[in-house]
């Protein structure tokens, strides 16, 4: 089937779906007790070219080309001044066309939950926070060598921030650093290293205006180094790196509103990809 030589490419567009909603929450600052934060999002992903194992890039064959809507809501809510509680459901909806050839199909695919923990800060100015989260598939895979949503498996994550703000130019700034470790618990992993930094300004003095701009990837490894047509989700072996730029607008304390626009810049066994996204941040209470 055409579709599977493309399903690496698939799974490693949901995990970047929900990598890039890391610059629309708080990241490693600390939520207040009592207060929620919602953020919905859209994010659109198109690639029409790929790397292959060797970081080669190319053309996807017969003027192939995948497209990716993911449609999420991020949730974050503090506990206590030391912990919050956080959670993610992804909705996509992808579509390959290659010459003569067009499959579409959509779902939820892999929830995270988790628990974060202020470790420490230097004078209310720069925090460290570490985050736990359990990574549950929403979906089954089919057997018969369909659409993948996913690896079609749990998981965990152990992530640490840290984040911190400040004066710059007569402007306020801000910037937040992580990386988390990911492992999925089915044969042979993967194991993933997810990084990513974050730097942003403001751009007026009523902090209504900001923009920022990140870069980070995902390295992943496993003992399973082969891509099986037969069976796609055994391709565990990936690698990419991405930047973005950032644009966002408070309508007021409690609503604000992020236009993303990212690309990616080196990649193994991975599309091409260009990114935007709209994400809007309710805070709730206190």
């Amino acid at each position: 089937m055409i579709f599977t030589k493309y399903v690496r490419y698939i799974i490693t567009i949901a995990l970047v779906t929900v990598f890039a909603q890391s610059r629309s929450y708080a990241g490693g600052f600390p939520v207040r007790p009592g207060r929620l934060i919602l953020s919905p999002s859209v994010n659109y992903f198109f690639a029409s070219k790929q790397w292959d194992s060797t970081g080669v890039k190319k053309p996807f064959a017969n003027d192939g080309k995948f497209t990716s809507i993911s449609i999420s809501l991020y949730a974050e809510y503090g506990i206590s001044r030391r912990f919050a509680a956080v959670a993610l459901v992804p909705y996509v909806i992808n579509d390959f066309k290659q010459t003569g050839y067009d499959q579409k199909y959509s779902g939820l695919t892999d929830a995270e939950t988790g628990i974060k923990y202020y470790l420490a800060n230097i004078n209310y100015i720069y925090y460290f926070s570490l985050q736990g989260t359990a990574i549950t598939p929403m979906y089954r895979n089919p057997t018969n060598g369909g659409p993948l949503l996913g690896y079609g498996e749990e998981g965990a994550e152990l992530k640490l921030s840290f984040a911190g703000s400040g004066n710059l130019f007569d402007r306020s700034y801000y910037f937040n650093v992580e990386n988390g470790v990911r492992q999925y618990f089915g044969a042979d992993g993967p194991i993933q290293d997810r990084y990513n930094a974050t730097f942003g300004i403001t751009l007026d003095r009523k902090f209504k205006e900001q923009i920022s701009a990140s870069f980070g990837g995902f390295y992943t490894v496993s003992n399973f180094k082969q891509f099986n047509e037969l069976n796609p989700t055994l391709t565990k072996n990936f690698a990419f790196k991405q930047v973005s730029v950032s644009y966002g607008h408070a309508f007021s304390h409690e609503l604000s509103l992020f236009l993303t626009g990212g690309q990616f810049l080196t990649g193994r066994n991975t599309g091409d990809g260009t990114s935007a996204s709209l994400a809007f941040v309710y805070r709730i209470g206190n």
